[in-house]
């Protein structure tokens, strides 16, 4: 069996964030191991408060599992202060790592800033040059590059001007736009599009917590970025199509609806 680290933010809710990424890994069977770097208090309708962990605990949590056990992928999610930033890339450096997806975790749905606006500067130069593969959908595009992203095009030119600032690969998510849910991966020459139909639900809480641990659970064990990628999109789209309506607000994803329903 493979080991996936997701270093990121708790959700009470258990619909996003650390426990969204363990519940994909065991999915993907994976064991999930998890660095914390902040506790938010959440529930489908939003993000009511944040308490970063310390630095230094961080640290410590990344070198407990490092230096025990073999870490085949890594997914990396909110890193809300410049301090929590540093401390990563700088532990993460003393190790092997590999198959390194970041998600720059930014702005929540209800608009909760999960990324401190002067933390910025230290995501794009301390994690963007690290990643395998970074995973922004257009908002965070538009926050990285400064530019409006609102097509196709737009997409291509922003995907663009990411990959100039480090990452292997760069996958701008276009959930965003209207139509179907187009994708697109630029490896530094080319273009990978993954489109599917998009599901008509609100139920969304998660979508790119879970869109990125599922690449680094399919890059872990051994999937080429493309076909890492082609698995994740299938499995978040039926994660999405049997959501779940509990909550005031958006409802978490179905984890593990192939494992109920091993025939679908």
């Amino acid at each position: 069996m493979k080991n996936l680290l997701t270093i990121a933010g708790s959700d009470s809710s258990g619909g996003a964030g650390i426990q969204a990424d363990l519940k994909t890994f065991s999915a993907h069977r994976v064991f999930g191991m998890s660095v914390i770097t902040a506790v938010t208090a959440q529930s489908t309708r939003g993000v009511f408060a944040v308490q970063d962990i310390d630095p230094g605990v961080i640290k410590k949590q990344i070198e407990a599992v490092f230096e025990d056990i073999a870490v085949h992928g890594i997914k990396i999610g909110m890193v809300s202060q410049i301090q929590t930033i540093q401390v990563i890339a700088e532990t993460l450096k003393q190790y092997p790592y590999k198959n390194l997806v970041v998600d720059p975790v930014m702005i929540s749905k209800s608009g909760f800033d999960l990324l401190q606006p002067e933390a910025k500067a230290a995501l794009i130069s301390h994690l963007l040059p690290m990643a395998t593969v970074l995973t922004p959908n257009l908002p965070e595009a538009e926050e990285i590059t400064g530019m409006k992203v609102q097509n196709l095009e737009d997409m291509k030119k922003a995907a663009v001007k990411i990959h100039s600032l480090g990452p292997a690969f760069v996958l701008i998510k276009g959930g965003h736009l209207q139509g179907d849910a187009m994708d697109i991966l630029y490896d530094g020459s080319s273009f990978t599009t993954y489109t599917t139909k998009r599901v008509a639900t609100k139920n969304t809480h998660g979508t790119g917590c879970t869109l990125s641990s599922a690449i680094a659970a399919n890059l872990g064990k051994g999937e080429s970025i493309q076909v890492a990628i082609k698995h994740a999109k299938a499995y978040i789209t039926t994660a999405i199509e049997h959501s779940f309506s509990i909550g005031r607000g958006p409802g978490p994803v179905h984890h593990f609806y192939q494992l109920y329903h091993p025939d679908s």
